[in-house]
C-alpha cells in the first residue's frame, strides 16, 4: 500500500457565505458544499459521470441485499466539520450501523464515499485534495476514487487519521475489496456501455470501466440456498 500525497492546485472558489443551518434549509436540489463558512459550487455531472454513479448504486445495493445497509445518492448532506459540508457522489452505511435519521443533515460518517472525478482540473483538486482531507477528518473509512478519464478505480483506506491507497486498478479483477466482504469488481478498460456514450465527450475520455460485478457474501448465499 502506499499513501497519497497529491500536488497542490486552486483551492476551492468561495461565493455566498453561509452557514451550516443556512445550508440544511435549502432546497432539496440545490447546489453547492459549504467550505469554511462559504456556498461554493460543484462540478456539473456529465453523462459519463452520472452513468458510473448509477452503475455503483446498483453495485453496492446488489451486494448489501435488500434491506441491509444503506446507501445513498448525491443530494445526501454530510457535516463533516463545524463549517464544512459535503455531498458525495455516493455513500453507503454497511449493515452493521444503526439506521441513519430519516430526514436533514447527517453527522454521523459513512463507512464508505464514492466520488467520481470530472475533468476539470479545479474539480480534480476538489476530489484528491479537499474532500479527501475533509472525509478522513470525518472519519470515513473507505473513500473511493473514480476517474473516468483514465478507467481508473483506486481505494483508499484511513489509517492513523489520513488515507492510504488500499487498492488501485484500470483492468482485471478486484477480489478482496477492502471494507466490502464478498465484493468482486471486475474493471476494465474501454467500457462497451461507457464508450457509447463517449461521443458526448468529444474523445475526452480514453478508458472507461467496462463492467462492474457483484458476488455477494457468503453468508447471504448460504441464505439463499437455504430457501425452500
Amino acid at each position: 500500500m502506499q499513501s497519497w500525497s497529491p500536488a497542490l492546485a486552486e483551492p476551492e472558489p468561495r461565493t455566498v457565505p453561509m452557514s451550516i443551518e443556512e445550508w440544511a434549509a435549502l432546497p432539496e436540489d440545490a447546489p453547492g458544499e459549504i467550505v469554511d463558512g462559504y456556498l461554493t459550487e460543484e462540478e456539473v455531472p456529465d453523462p459519463i459521470h452520472e452513468l458510473l454513479v448509477s452503475w455503483l448504486v446498483v453495485l453496492f445495493r446488489s451486494w448489501l441485499g435488500a434491506g441491509h445497509g444503506f446507501v445513498f445518492g448525491s443530494e445526501v448532506k454530510f457535516v463533516v466539520s463545524a463549517t464544512r459540508g459535503r455531498k458525495p457522489d455516493i455513500s453507503v452505511y454497511l449493515p452493521e450501523r444503526p439506521a441513519p435519521p430519516r430526514r436533514g443533515l447527517l453527522h454521523d460518517p459513512p463507512d464508505l464515499v464514492v466520488e467520481v472525478i470530472s475533468p476539470s482540473p479545479r474539480d480534480e483538486r476538489r476530489d484528491r485534495v479537499d474532500k479527501m482531507d475533509d472525509y478522513a477528518a470525518f472519519g470515513v473509512s473507505f473513500y473511493w476514487l473514480v476517474d473516468p478519464a483514465l478507467g481508473s478505480l483506486e481505494i483508499f483506506e484511513l489509517q492513523g487519521g489520513r488515507y492510504i491507497r488500499a487498492r488501485a486498478a484500470v483492468e482485471g479483477t478486484i477480489e478482496n475489496v477492502p471494507g466490502c466482504p464478498g465484493l468482486v469488481l471486475n474493471v476494465a478498460q474501454r467500457g462497451r456501455a461507457v464508450g457509447r456514450t463517449a461521443s458526448l465527450e468529444r474523445g475526452r475520455s480514453r478508458s472507461a470501466f467496462q463492467a462492474l460485478t457483484v458476488a455477494r457474501t457468503e453468508r447471504d448465499s448460504r441464505s439463499t440456498a437455504a430457501r425452500p
